[in-house]
């Protein structure tokens, strides 16, 4: 098994003590480890899975509290650099009652937009069969060109690159920047994972399957397509699977998107799954790990938090026996 590593932002969220109100109305937070590459990262890790995480973090104790976080979830931690030039990103959150969310950050800037493209070395990429990242941290900023040497360093000994955009527009200058830096990033991706609610605004499509041969025509092999409560879906050129979403009642949706691609990136380094046999995986094999990570993810919003929410592999097996 090969590393799955995950490169990008490391945060603190803060999450509501209460639901069904705006930010600017909660009254109490609690705080927890967050960022969508160090949930993937930790996601995999808790499953068994070898991860590690690339980011900087600011030498305060929210960054302490992170870099102990993902010690303690078993993610490899020594590529996680730290500055005195600013501090670690938070993030404080809404609930809806439904357990959807509303996000307001604080980075401007915040550590990990410091990491510097020269920061970046070969062993940091060592042994890495899979490459993650998402688009928080591709602003015009030092760490947009910092993943840009991380994917060249894995695409040069053959790693699957992963791409999760994960939009959030609030961090963008205008929602033209982001779409358009999106968009120059999936000719990278092996994988690409990209919501419904997503889809239109990077693809200009609402439906996949219409959006689908465009991607692929930029390089990308497969998609995973998530549809919240409807389920979810892998594309190849030549195969469609979907997996219905298990019953559930949402705590918290916090990571959950992280936890399902977290999730499936384990089913495929466990499988030793590499580039080359990525779109030979059979429709029963890709069926097994989308099921695997769709429950995954269902039984993570059971429970508040990110890392926090996510289950270990035993823990995944008895809810999916139980189904």
């Amino acid at each position: 098994m090969k590393y799955i590593t995950a490169i990008g932002e490391a945060l603190i969220d803060f999450i509501p003590e209460e639901k069904g109100c705006r930010l600017k109305d909660v009254t109490g937070f609690k705080r927890v480890c967050g960022g969508a590459p160090a949930n993937v990262a930790a996601a995999a890790a808790l499953l068994g899975g070898k991860s590690r995480i690339i980011t900087k973090l600011g030498n305060d104790p929210f960054g302490d509290y992170i870099a102990d976080t993902l010690n303690q979830a078993g993610v490899d931690t020594g590529s996680v650099l730290r500055t005195d030039e600013a501090n670690t990103a938070l993030a404080f959150v809404a609930l809806a009652s439904d357990g959807n969310r509303d996000f307001s950050f604080y980075r401007n800037p915040s550590a990990d937009m410091l990491l510097e493209a020269d920061e970046i070395s070969e062993d940091m990429l060592k042994d890495t069969g899979i490459l993650h990242f998402c688009s928080v941290d591709l602003i015009e900023a030092p760490v947009k060109y910092a993943h840009i040497k991380a994917i060249e360093l894995a695409k040069s000994q053959n790693a699957i690159i992963s791409f999760d955009p994960n939009i959030r527009l609030n961090l963008w200058d205008s929602a033209e920047n982001c779409v358009n830096t999106i968009r120059d990033f999936i000719k990278y991706a092996d994988i690409l994972k990209i919501s419904d609610e997503e889809l239109e605004l990077i693809t200009g499509e609402t439906d996949i399957k219409k959006a689908a041969p465009s991607l692929f025509s930029q390089g990308v092999k497969m998609i995973m397509y998530t549809m919240g409560g409807d389920g979810a879906a892998l594309l190849t050129s030549g195969k469609e699977i979907k997996v219905k979403a298990s019953k559930v009642t949402a705590k918290d949706t916090t990571g959950a998107g992280d936890c399902i691609i977290g999730s499936f990136l384990y089913a495929l380094s466990a499988a030793d799954v590499e580039k080359e046999t990525l779109t030979a995986l059979s429709e029963k094999e890709l069926h097994e790990m989308l099921y695997f990570a769709n429950c995954a993810s269902a039984l993570s919003v059971t429970k508040s938090g990110a890392i926090a929410s996510y289950s270990t592999l035993p823990e995944i097996k008895k809810f999916m026996k139980n189904l």
